[in-house]
């Protein structure tokens, strides 16, 4: 046989034994969600797929630099494993309390023996992780011009008081006490964990306790459809409350127009006065000079 032929048939038995060494443990990890400042248990599934015994088992997680606790040991030392056999081990992971919502990579080393010759072997790997964000709306309501029959403006303020942001927000709202003048659906979109935004529609207001009923419909941080319901009473005045409370200032108008009115009898009769006496004096002269002559 060629030497070439030779070299080439080493290195393909070289490569498969690699791969065969490569594959002698199989670990399958539990994929959790867990939610900031949680706790949630992994376990880890070490399947022994080689022709020979392991023992002397440590399974060791790295939470160095990661937002992550062990409750308990980081490390786990596991009974022997045979050939085509498994065995796991189980760890409790804590999330800090401000980290951030997303999926991590928890790295881990398995270290063990083949019993056969004693030789200390390593596997390094990771399994993947959930930091999931519970959704807390909270909701605020503003108004302008607040008067029965008026115009006015009625806003809801969105409040995402949870970490994760929520997204697609839309907004419909059922008018009671209040007849609609702007559509009744507005999309916001994206409002992220800390933040607000805000829907605002043009109403006239019809009664002193209108409702704001709407429905808020939004994919939470997991991506699920969520609907929300609401019922927000609130308070509208009658013109006279309006004025006595302050919330609107009298109109003087009439008052502006009743002087005007007088200030212009009083022009119009001065000037009436006066035509009269000019006319008199008129009058007097022409007498006097016909008294003359």
């Amino acid at each position: 046989m060629k030497p070439l032929n030779l070299t080439l048939i080493s290195l393909a038995l070289i490569f498969l034994y690699s791969i065969s060494f490569a594959s002698a443990l199989i670990v399958n990890a539990d994929y959790v969600t867990i939610y900031p400042g949680e706790q949630g248990k992994v376990s880890l599934k070490i399947e022994n797929n080689e022709n020979f015994d392991i023992e002397s088992i440590s399974v060791g997680l790295n939470l160095n630099n990661l937002p992550f606790s062990a409750v308990g040991s980081s490390e786990k030392d596991v009974d022997d494993i045979d050939e085509d056999d498994d065995d796991s081990a189980s760890f409790t992971l804590k999330a800090s309390t401000d980290i951030k919502p997303g999926d991590y990579n928890i790295p881990y080393v398995i270290k063990y023996t083949n019993s056969k010759t004693d030789e200390k072997l390593e596997k390094q790997g990771s399994f993947g992780i959930r930091v999931s964000s519970k959704t807390e709306l909270d909701f605020g309501i503003e108004k302008t011009n607040e008067v029965v029959g008026k115009q006015g403006k009625v806003t809801l303020e969105i409040i995402n008081k949870g970490l994760g942001e929520i997204k697609a927000v839309s907004v419909e709202i059922v008018s009671e006490g209040f007849e609609l003048i702007s559509k009744d659906k507005i999309f916001i979109g994206t409002i992220n964990g800390d933040d607000t935004d805000t829907a605002s529609f043009d109403v006239i207001y019809k009664s002193t306790s209108p409702v704001l009923k709407a429905k808020i419909e939004y994919k939470d941080f997991d991506n699920k459809d969520q609907v929300e319901n609401i019922n927000i009473p609130f308070k509208i005045y009658t013109e006279k409350e309006a004025l006595e409370l302050g919330i609107i200032k009298k109109s003087n108008s009439m008052i502006y127009m009743g002087i005007i009115v007088v200030l212009m009898i009083i022009w119009i009769t001065w000037r009436k006065i006066k035509k009269r006496r000019k006319n008199n004096r008129n009058k007097e002269r022409i007498w006097r000079c016909k008294m003359k002559g």
